[in-house]
């Protein structure tokens, strides 16, 4: 059986400078998710005083070094919804900000429902990774959403960014 078209996409590679987001954060797992809650909150919090830097959010996932190694669905990580920012003094009290550090990034750009997301990763992690002369790197992994970003839509649009060096 052929793979889904969006199964075979190829990434460019980029050199993220370091950015300064600010947003909110939660401990999760993929089998207690509660991303959409986070969403949820962090919307409320942007329409209630606008600061963001751009239209863009960022929702950022940050895994423990071991995270991949021993892969299981119940191991917590830190989940972000973000938004970057040009000035950190901007950014209200009750958000916290988060520095993504510079470096090389494999980009995956997506179309599609959020639900079809496990099936992308699974390809990126098990499929591309592997053969593509990469390693997964210990910095932040993200995508980035547009404003309008609808989670449900068959025509939502992300960018989706893999930390990675040469091995």
């Amino acid at each position: 059986m052929p793979k889904p078209k969006s199964l075979l996409m190829q990434p460019r590679f980029e050199t993220l400078p370091e950015t300064t987001l600010a947003g909110q954060r939660q401990r999760l797992s993929l089998l207690a998710d509660t991303t959409a809650a986070l969403w949820r909150s962090f919307g409320q919090r942007l329409r209630a005083q606008p600061f963001a830097g751009s239209a863009e959010r960022y929702s950022v996932q940050m895994y423990g070094a071991a995270y991949f190694q021993s892969f299981r669905p119940e191991a917590i990580f830190e989940k972000w919804a973000a938004v970057a920012v040009a000035q950190a003094a901007d950014v209200p009290a009750d958000l916290e900000l988060l520095v993504l550090p510079a470096g090389l990034y494999a980009v995956f750009d997506y179309q599609g429902p959020a639900s079809g997301g496990p099936a992308v990763f699974r390809y990126i992690m098990l499929e591309w990774l592997p053969t593509s002369g990469y390693a997964l790197d210990d910095r932040p992994h993200f995508e980035v959403l547009p404003a309008n970003y609808r989670p449900d839509a068959p025509t939502a649009k992300e960018e989706i960014w893999i930390p990675v060096k040469p091995r």
